[in-house]
């Protein structure tokens, strides 16, 4: 007598995304943003929406999910809309566990120092695209790390920053210093400390090219500079030349010239 065929065993149905969303979590949206998300610190996500359009961009992101077991799906582009608070989500949105912030500890200064790699230091930037435009240009040159004050106007990581970035943001640690004058003068330590002003400062390249410490180099607030108490702190300041026809450079452009020269590798 034949056997019956063994039967097909079904998939159990995918739980249902029913809990809501809490308050404290980080939304990453756009497919640079969240694929680099992805790529660098996937335990972090805790949920993916996609809309039809980047169902195909979705699909590795969903299998890693799918292992994970935690929630995916697709959903309408006004769905997505909704949960971000924005229409600037490209399609594509990952709401993650809220990525800590480290403290400065001069202690690790110093090892940074070792590796010889430059520092950016921003205080009280206060525009959360021009933070994340920062980020993104700090990733594409390899800096990791970004020092941010605890002026009162600084901004730190948001969904508008994360968005910014283009990942940049998931490539570069963000550290707070408290007591952000005292942190410069124990930073000293390790680094020299540049600061950065309209006038007659050095290039800085003429700074980069002496040997010695790496260099902190702080950029300020979008519309006042560096306050006068941080410009004290500072072992040298430098200026970025201009033709004269405007004044000055948005933050994010001028962070991006100074940057690239940073980035340049010294004897």
């Amino acid at each position: 007598m034949a056997r019956a065929p063994f039967p097909h065993k079904k998939q159990p149905p995918r739980r249902p995304d029913t809990t809501p969303i809490r308050p404290d979590s980080d939304k990453v949206a756009g497919l640079p943003a969240v694929k680099a998300l992805f790529a660098h610190d996937p335990v972090r996500v805790e949920r993916l929406f996609y809309d039809e359009r980047m169902k195909e961009a979705a699909a590795e992101m969903c299998k890693a999910m799918a292992a994970a077991h935690k929630p995916y799906r697709m959903a309408p582009t006004e769905e997505l809309t909704k949960i971000l608070g924005s229409p600037l989500h490209g399609g594509i949105l990952a709401v993650t566990r809220p990525k800590p912030i480290r403290v400065f500890d001069p202690a690790d200064a110093h090892l940074w120092a070792k590796a010889g790699k430059p520092l950016l230091v921003l205080d009280g930037v206060g525009n959360p695209h021009n933070l994340g435009a920062i980020a993104r240009t700090m990733a594409f040159f390899g800096l990791d790390r970004l020092l941010i004050s605890d002026h009162p106007g600084q901004a730190g990581p948001s969904e508008a920053s994360l968005r910014v970035s283009e990942g940049g943001l998931e490539w570069v640690e963000v550290i707070r210093a408290q007591k952000f004058v005292a942190a410069l003068k124990r930073l000293r330590d390790s680094h020299r400390i540049v600061g950065t002003a309209l006038g007659s400062g050095r290039p800085l390249a003429e700074v980069l090219n002496r040997p010695g410490k790496p260099v902190a180099l702080i950029l300020g607030n979008e519309e006042d500079g560096l306050p006068p108490a941080t410009l004290a702190a500072c072992d040298d300041i430098v200026t970025l030349p201009g033709s004269g026809r405007v004044q000055s450079l948005n933050v994010a452009a001028t962070a991006a010239i100074l940057i690239h020269e940073l980035a340049k590798p010294r004897r």
